[in-house]
C-alpha cells in the first residue's frame, strides 16, 4: 500500500455500484471534508472532474500540436523562414512557462477557479487576435499570449489532482489523466491538418478559441479545489519568494529535470515533425496529422503501463532505456537510412518511452511537493517549456534531419542522466 506524503493525511476507499473500490481525496484539513465527500461520493462528479482535467490539460497540447501541421504553408503566407516561423512555437512555449510561473502562487493565494477563468479568456482572446496578424512578427507576439493563457488549463491539471490525493491515488489519477490526454496530441495534428487544408492556418485559430471557449462555458461546474484555510497568505507576488524553497528540495528538482528534458524531446519532435514528413516525405496536412495523432496513441499506452511498475520510479528508468534504443534507431535513420518506415517504427518506440517517463515524473515530482501544489506544477511545466523553447528552434538549423538526430541525441543523454538519478532517490510512493 501506498502512504502519503503527508503523515497527518489520510486516504480511504468507496465502493461504486458495481462493487469496485474507487480511489478517494485526501483530507489534509477539517475545512477540507465537505469537497472530499463530493469529490468521492456525489454520483457523475468524478467522471466529470477528470474529463474536465484532460480538456484543460489538452489546451497546452493544442496551443502547439494543432497548428504544426499549417508551418510549412504559413512560411509560404508570410513569406518567411523555416526558423522564423518554428519561432512562434518558442514563442507559445515561452507562454507557457510564463504564464505558469506567475499562475502558480496566485492560484495558491485566491484558489484554483479565478485562475482558471482568466486564463483562458486570456487564450481566447489570443487566439482570436492571432487570426488578424498582419505578418510573422504580430503571429509570433500572439503566440506568445496564447501560451500563456493556456498556461493556467495546463498547470491546474497537475495542481488540482495534488490538492486532494497524494502517492497511488494520485498516480493513478494523473496516469488516467495522461492516458485520456493521449487524444489531445492525437487528435489534435488531425483536426489541424484538416482545418488548414480546407479553410487555411487561420481557420486553426477558430477552432481554438471555440474549444477554449466551451472549457470556460463549463468552468462553473467544477468545485473549488484549494479551500480557503489552506491558501497562502499575504499578497501573491509575496509568494513567489517560496519558489527557492522547492528549488533547493533536490528529490522534487531532480523529478522535474528528468520530466522537463524529456518533455524537450517531444517538442523538438513536434517542432521538427511537419518538415521532416511533409517538405521532405511529401505527406499532406492531413495525412500529417493522420499519422502523428497515430502516434500519439503510444504516449498514452506508456502512461498506463507505468502504473505496473512498483516502485514507480521504475518506469522512469525502464523508459529512459527504451527512449535511448528508440533515438539510436532514429538517428540512423535521419542521418543514413532516410526510409520513413525507419523513422516510423523509430518514433513509436521513442513516444511509448515517454509516457512511461511522464507518469513516473509527474507523480513523483507532484507528490513531493504537494504542500504547494500549485507552484510545484508551475515549477514542473516550466522546465519543460524552458528545455523545449531552446531545442525547437535548433531542429530548423541547417538540414533538418541531422539537425533533428544531433537534437535527439543530445536530450536522450540528458534523460539517462536524471534517470538514473530518480532511481537512487527513496522513498518511492510504494515505501
Amino acid at each position: 500500500m501506498s502512504q502519503p506524503a503527508d503523515p497527518k493525511i489520510s486516504s480511504t476507499a468507496a465502493t461504486s455500484p458495481s462493487g469496485q473500490s474507487q480511489p478517494q481525496p485526501l483530507s489534509p484539513d477539517p475545512t477540507q471534508s465537505k469537497l472530499s465527500r463530493k469529490l468521492g461520493t456525489v454520483k457523475g462528479y468524478y467522471a466529470f472532474l477528470v474529463c474536465y482535467l484532460v480538456l484543460l490539460s489538452a489546451l497546452g497540447s493544442f496551443v502547439n500540436d494543432m497548428y504544426t501541421p499549417a508551418l510549412p504553408g504559413m512560411c509560404r503566407f508570410f513569406g518567411c523562414s523555416v526558423p522564423l516561423a518554428q519561432l512562434g512555437l518558442t514563442m507559445g512555449m515561452a507562454g507557457l512557462a510564463v504564464g505558469q510561473f506567475l499562475m502558480g502562487p496566485i492560484s495558491d493565494r485566491y484558489g484554483r477557479k479565478p485562475v482558471l477563468a482568466f486564463s483562458v479568456a486570456l487564450f481566447i482572446v489570443a487566439a482570436i487576435a492571432s487570426i488578424f496578424s498582419p505578418n510573422i512578427h504580430v503571429f509570433n507576439i500572439c503566440r506568445f499570449f496564447q501560451g500563456a493563457g493556456a498556461a493556467g488549463g495546463y498547470f491546474l491539471a497537475r495542481t488540482i489532482p495534488a490538492d486532494v490525493y497524494s502517492g497511488r491515488p494520485l498516480a493513478k489519477l494523473m496516469a488516467l489523466i495522461g492516458a485520456i490526454n493521449g487524444i489531445a496530441p492525437a487528435s489534435a495534428p488531425v483536426i489541424g491538418g484538416v482545418t488548414a487544408d480546407a479553410f487555411g492556418w487561420r481557420g486553426i485559430f477558430v477552432v481554438l478559441a471555440i474549444f477554449a471557449a466551451i472549457i470556460l462555458a463549463l468552468s462553473p461546474i467544477m468545485k473549488e479545489s484549494l479551500t480557503p484555510a489552506r491558501r497562502a497568505t499575504g499578497h501573491w507576488w509575496q509568494a513567489i519568494s517560496t519558489y527557492g524553497k522547492l528549488l533547493r528540495n533536490r528529490p522534487f528538482m531532480t523529478h522535474v529535470s528528468l520530466k522537463s528534458v524529456s518533455l524537450g524531446l517531444l517538442f523538438a519532435y513536434i517542432s521538427a515533425s511537419p518538415f521532416i514528413l511533409q517538405t521532405h516525405y511529401g505527406m499532406s496536412q492531413t495525412v500529417y496529422g493522420l499519422v502523428i495523432g497515430f502516434n500519439a496513441i503510444f504516449v498514452a499506452a506508456g502512461s498506463m503501463v507505468a502504473l505496473k511498475f512498483k516502485p514507480l520510479k521504475k518506469a522512469a528508468k525502464v523508459g529512459a532505456w527504451i527512449l535511448a534504443a528508440g533515438v539510436a534507431g532514429e538517428a540512423i535513420a535521419l542521418w543514413f537510412v532516410h526510409s520513413i518506415w525507419v523513422f516510423e517504427i523509430t518514433m513509436i518506440v521513442m513516444l511509448f518511452a515517454m509516457g512511461l517517463i511522464f507518469t513516473a515524473a509527474n507523480t513523483l515530482a507532484m507528490n513531493e511537493g504537494r504542500e504547494k501544489a500549485g507552484e510545484a506544477s508551475a515549477i514542473l511545466g516550466i522546465g519543460g517549456y524552458i528545455v523545449g523553447a531552446i531545442v525547437s528552434p535548433l531542429v530548423g538549423m541547417g538540414d533538418i534531419l541531422h539537425s533533428t538526430a544531433i537534437v535527439f541525441v543530445a536530450t536522450t543523454i540528458l534523460v539517462l542522466i536524471f534517470s538514473r538519478a530518480s532511481s537512487a532517490l527513496a522513498p518511492d510512493l510504494d515505501k
